[in-house]
């Protein structure tokens, strides 16, 4: 059978041949391989709608995906809404950079490093209880802090925020694969890819709107009556998630072993601007987070029932996905990050005027995701994912090269632009991603799908934003010493000082021309706007590279277009891997298979024990079993 042959097939309900019952006399137990375990797209069971709900999915489905959505946007736009809060913060608790800062990395470290463990903690002990747990982690946390009376209480409980948002995100993508149909999953999921792209967005809005009437600690009493909605929804509209049929036991040394590599490779990559990229605990932690995933790798292939089995990145679609994601919230942090110090510092607007500013491409990936899946059904997924990189990296080099002085129309059309070709890839990739793994590890797959938008998301930071440094410091060095001069010769060891401050960042050059005006604070002031513009080009230009360069491995290496996962995964993975794979339960177990391949137990056993290689030989002509619910046989 073709591959186009078994695409139809899938399409009326006829089981994937190649799964298929093989028991040996001399063995006593029976193996059951299943090649579509990484392309659980076109596997019936793989992919089955809860039991308890029809082939349409579930009746309230629509409601329910509202308030995973309100979830979702919760928690991402609490990434960025809290940079707007900081100077307030740094003035009424007299806080340090280096607390203002840790504000700031707490919650993405804690986020970051827990996403993987916390996932699958909802594929074992249900998904609704995941998401109930983590919105009311996140609303306690989210209230102390808003009365914290000091920096420190500030961060502890901006850490323990990231705990919630952990158990909330991996848990509302995995509910949607369970409340909608096959059918209608590609829609859901670029409705929600729409408003996990928004959030970033909408974070800065709300902020400055809160600080515009309140103290600082508005900015977290404004997400408490959010809170409250998407409970009273999740306890009261969202179903309980279906157990795994085949339970197995949660893996805590593959948890801890995930926790300590992603936490430690995002730590060293949020101080390595801080410290120097050469500094010994920068690069201790480097060594400890690759260390530590070798030592994950190992474990979870050895195993019997690994948290993320490394298998599943031998699909070229799957791990494909998963640096597209990434490279995407590379280029997209990095371009929010440069975005609010643009419009803020270099052009001198407010922060609420700031974020109204980037207001538009939220508003855009909001209508241009929804309609993403019909159009990656159209032109195909390798065309869409290419063009949404491109569109993406021409957005960041287009901001790549304003200025300060340009108008603001300039900006918004590299906004648009990029968003709009964030918004036709993330809704794609996040499918392809959840559904290159079976729906019991639907969970897993969300937390993948999660960290890799979390861990893009801190690089973008870190090295756009170091970028930026270098750039600013190259460029206002001279101007600095030329002007340390003429107030040494004025005899203003005030304004000495205060020019030495001024070399770290446009802000502070900003606030030390202040300080020292006439005409010398008013040289600063141009000059660093200048340098800053020089950081800004640079930090942006190599992002754009990148992410460029990431559009061409898509065009050259993406899997071709109407192959199905089941293919891709046969392909790469050895027969002994998948042997490995059934016998520990990965695979279709013995039950599944049966609902799905009706195989005659006579002519099943009369398979010789050493024609088994030609079950994994996706050329093969599979024996002709008979199609489940009736369905016309192959």
């Amino acid at each position: 059978m073709n591959s186009s042959d078994k695409s139809k097939a899938s399409k009326v309900g006829v089981p994937n041949p190649g799964t298929v019952k093989v028991s040996d006399a001399g063995n006593a137990g029976a193996v059951t391989s299943n090649s579509s375990f990484l392309g659980a797209s076109n596997s019936p069971v793989a992919n089955a709608p809860n039991s308890a709900f029809s082939e349409e999915g579930h009746p309230q489905r629509w409601f329910i995906l509202g308030f995973l959505c309100l979830s979702l946007v919760l928690i991402v736009a609490s990434v960025s809404s809290v940079n707007v809060a900081l100077p307030s913060i740094q003035r009424d608790l007299n806080a340090t950079n280096s607390d203002l800062q840790w504000i700031v990395d707490s919650y993405a470290l804690v986020f970051a490093g827990l996403l993987l463990p916390l996932g699958s903690l909802g594929d074992h002990y249900g998904r609704r209880k995941v998401l109930i747990a983590g919105l009311l982690i996140f609303g306690v946390a989210t209230g102390i802090a808003s009365a914290a009376d000091a920096a420190n209480q500030i961060i502890v409980m901006r850490a323990i925020m990231g705990v919630g948002a952990a158990l909330i995100m991996p848990a509302t993508l995995s509910i949607i694969t369970e409340v909608f149909s096959n059918k209608e999953q590609p829609k859901a999921i670029a409705i929600w890819a729409g408003f996990a792209g928004a959030g970033g967005m909408i974070g800065p809005v709300g902020a400055g709107l809160a600080l515009k009437w309140f103290w600082w600690g508005g900015v977290f009493l404004l997400t408490i009556p959010i809170v409250l909605v998407a409970l009273f929804g999740s306890i009261f509209v969202v179903p309980p998630s279906h157990r795994r049929e085949h339970h197995f036991p949660f893996d805590p040394l593959g948890a801890l072993l995930s926790i300590v590599a992603i936490g430690t490779l995002v730590f060293a990559v949020i101080e390595g601007p801080n410290y120097g990229w050469t500094d010994p605990a920068v690069l201790g932690s480097f060594a400890l987070g690759f260390l530590t995933t070798i030592c994950f790798i190992i474990w979870e292939r050895s195993t019997q029932h690994p948290m993320l089995n490394p298998v599943y990145f031998k699909n070229r679609s799957f791990t494909l996905n998963s640096l597209v994601m990434t490279v995407v919230f590379f280029g997209l942090f990095g371009w929010l990050f440069m975005l609010t110090q643009y419009f803020q510092f270099a052009q001198g607007h407010s922060a609420l005027d700031a974020g109204l500013r980037m207001s538009p491409s939220a508003v855009v990936m909001l209508l241009v995701a929804p309609r993403s899946a019909a159009l990656a059904a159209k032109i195909g997924t390798r065309k869409i994912v290419s063009r949404g990189l491109l569109l993406v990296s021409l957005g960041i080099a287009g901001l790549a090269i304003i200025t300060p002085a340009m108008p603001y129309w300039s900006v918004l059309l590299c906004l648009l632009v990029g968003a709009c070709g964030a918004a036709l890839l993330m809704p794609t990739v996040t499918q392809r991603i959840v559904s290159s793994l079976p729906s019991d590890e639907a969970g897993v797959g969300s937390a993948v799908n999660d960290t890799t938008r979390e861990v893009g998301g801190s690089i973008g930071i870190a090295i756009v934003g170091s970028l930026l440094s270098v750039g600013y410091r190259r460029e206002i060095g001279s101007t600095i010493d030329e002007l340390s001069v003429e107030a040494s010769v004025s005899g203003s060891q005030e304004a000495v000082g205060a020019l030495e401050s001024a070399q770290d960042s446009i802000g502070r050059a900003l606030i030390a021309s202040m300080r020292i005006g006439g005409s010398i604070g008013e040289r600063l002031q141009i000059a660093a706007v200048d340098a800053f513009d020089d950081g800004m080009t640079l930090g942006l230009g190599v992002a754009a590279g990148v992410v460029f360069l990431t559009c061409l491995i898509v065009v050259f290496f993406y899997p071709k277009e109407d192959v199905d996962l089941d293919d891709e995964a046969g392909s790469e993975i050895l027969p002994s891997e998948k042997l490995d794979l059934a016998a520990t339960g990965l695979v279709a177990a013995p039950a599944e298979a049966s609902r799905v391949n009706s195989v005659n137990s006579a002519s099943v056993d009369s398979v010789p024990v050493a024609s088994t290689q030609a079950v994994f030989d996706t050329d093969a002509s599979p024996p002709t079993a008979p199609a489940p619910d009736g369905a016309p046989g192959l």
